[in-house]
């Protein structure tokens, strides 16, 4: 790591958690809960990359408050922002002038739900947390694992301030080592740190490939006349072929504000295919077009999240911590809700660490929750997972085949099937450009539709022009060569923000403006080869999300 040559301050705790988002928060204010019922001292500490607490946190969102009514009892005195209450659910078949109402699947009903902010909350739950004296430090990146004997003992946080050479600069600060007896990773989809976990203790061995889908994000003041508070519309269809898993979602929020999305599966085929240019097209709908006319965007974000379900959860535990909430998978995807999940994952990983530093010594470094997966199994997490396992895989067979295979599991084997279909990676799945059917997307008018440039402005992204690219190629021929030769340079496309651009001179070229980044990973999920690696940048860089 750069600057090592510069002393690194060195900090204890007793758990480490890694990511501020609602699994690692859960998991602190459960910790912090359990220290002061049983009158022990228990260090926590939570590192968060993003500037503060919920600048990177994007999601929906419709919140499911089961594991908040066990975490925080009384949270509603408390005042917890969990926003307004849904008041109805449309499912929608789009063609591409109608929009036909159909039944709302089971697993899609909100009764009792929230429409809310996700970053708003886990802000919430941060101040809740630091309440109970847990430590919260946003702007902390972790780097790498700190690994002794083949047991993590916390992590290193990533030097700030570096030049491109890798040799400081004129305000370079050193980062920190931060140690723990356990430390718990709730990254978020695709973690850095996770995925190196992952793959140096073979947690995916013997498990189904995550799989992923890429959410584009909007925020728009509306029309008051046009505003229906707490009303929820997912919609199938137009503008994706039938071949291409995805939809979206209008979110009617409180204040004026309708956060509306789109969702494209990351196993999709066509190269050509563009999931920001899809979310565009999809705001022309005649539908979505008189909800918004009259409106103004005023936010903007994109994020990876994890479709896998069940069986591609990775081993919870690896040697000194464990994995929490959307780095691991918990993501009930027909729910279309990954919040409840996540957020009593990192309950249960929570009393597991409890339980296992109360019989571990005093002095041991890298202890094991082991009792974690078990809680799993045995709670409602794994019960809700299981029974909609098969539903996404299912849409391998298309549009209609998997709404066909997933009435046939909510209304006759309700979630008992007695097998399990499995998935395949997504940088696997692109056929080549000479076999796909380019895709003509129509300009971006600046009012409804919008390009990508001035969606990184409301994004609010930023990364230090000194620093070295996060965004790494293993082998520097693989993008010309392979990439743009035989599927015309997808990375152009699938990237939301702009990141990747081909100079097809006499000489081609990847360009890479990784300022532009929001940290969505897909670039790390998708590229053919999985030549492109997203590293943590300096703390602080990436979106400032302000009402996500």
């Amino acid at each position: 790591m750069g600057g090592a040559d510069t002393e690194r301050e060195e900090m204890e705790f007793d758990v480490l958690v890694v990511g501020g988002g609602p699994a690692g928060l859960a998991a602190a204010i459960r910790l912090r809960q359990k220290a002061a019922a049983a009158g022990r001292a228990l260090s926590v500490c939570v590192v968060e990359k993003g500037s503060e607490i919920g600048a990177h946190i994007l999601s929906g969102a419709v919140i499911e408050t089961r594991a908040l009514d066990e975490l925080i009892p009384d949270w509603k005195a408390r005042g917890a922002p969990v926003g307004t209450p849904v008041s109805e659910d449309r499912f929608l078949f789009l063609t591409e002038t109608r929009a036909l109402p159909l039944p709302t699947p089971p697993t899609m009903h909100n009764a009792g739900n929230t429409v809310a902010s996700l970053g708003n909350l886990c802000r919430w739950l941060a101040q809740q947390a630091e309440e109970l004296g847990a430590d919260v430090f946003p702007g902390f990146a972790a780097a790498a694992p700190l690994v002794e004997d083949g047991r993590v003992v916390g992590v290193a946080t990533g030097d700030m301030g570096l030049l491109a050479d890798g040799q400081p600069g004129p305000s370079f600060q050193p980062g920190a080592n931060l140690r723990a007896r356990v430390t718990l990773v709730a990254e978020g989809c695709r973690g850095s740190l996770a995925e190196e976990l992952i793959a140096r203790y073979r947690l995916d061995a013997g498990r189904q490939p995550q799989t992923y889908g890429l959410g584009v994000k909007e925020l728009w003041d509306i029309d008051p006349a046009r505003h229906k508070p707490g009303l929820v519309v997912h919609s199938v269809g137009w503008p994706l072929s039938a071949d291409v898993y995805g939809g979206s979602f209008v979110y009617h929020a409180e204040a004026g504000q309708v956060a509306i999305g789109f969702v494209v599966g990351l196993d999709y085929r066509n190269p050509y295919l563009s999931p920001f240019e899809e979310f565009q097209r999809f705001k022309t709908h005649p539908a979505i077009r008189g909800m918004l006319e009259g409106g103004k965007r005023v936010g903007f974000g994109a994020r990876a999240l994890a479709e896998g379900g069940w069986q591609a959860l990775p081993k919870l535990t690896f040697p000194g911590g464990a994995l929490i909430g959307d780095c691991a998978g918990f993501v009930n995807v027909p729910k279309v809700k990954g919040t409840h999940t996540a957020m009593m994952s990192g309950i249960l990983a929570a009393d597991a660490a409890f339980a296992a530093l109360a019989a571990a010594p005093e002095d041991a470094r890298g202890v094991t929750p082991e009792r974690y997966p078990m809680l799993v199994e045995d709670s409602w997490i794994a019960a809700e997972l299981k029974a909609v396992r098969n539903i996404r895989p299912a849409f391998r067979w298309g549009l209609w085949g998997g709404m066909a295979y997933a009435a046939l599991d909510a209304y006759v084997l309700r979630g008992m099937a007695p097998w399990t279909l499995g998935h395949h990676a997504d940088n696997e799945c692109l056929i080549p450009a000479r076999k796909a059917r380019p895709i003509a997307y129509p300009k971006p008018d600046g009012v409804l539709t919008f390009d990508r440039a001035s969606s990184v402005y409301l994004a609010n992204t930023t990364h230090d022009e000194a620093q070295p690219v996060h965004l790494r190629l293993a082998d520097q021929e693989v993008p010309v060569a392979h990439n743009l030769a035989v599927f015309d340079g997808p990375e152009e496309r699938y990237c939301p923000v702009g990141v990747y651009e081909f100079d097809r001179g006499e000489t081609p070229r990847l360009r890479i403006n990784a300022s532009n980044c929001v940290h969505c990973k897909t670039c790390d999920i998708k590229d053919p080869r999985r030549n492109i690696r997203w590293t943590v940048p300096e703390g602080g860089s990436g979106p400032n999300y302000p009402n996500m």
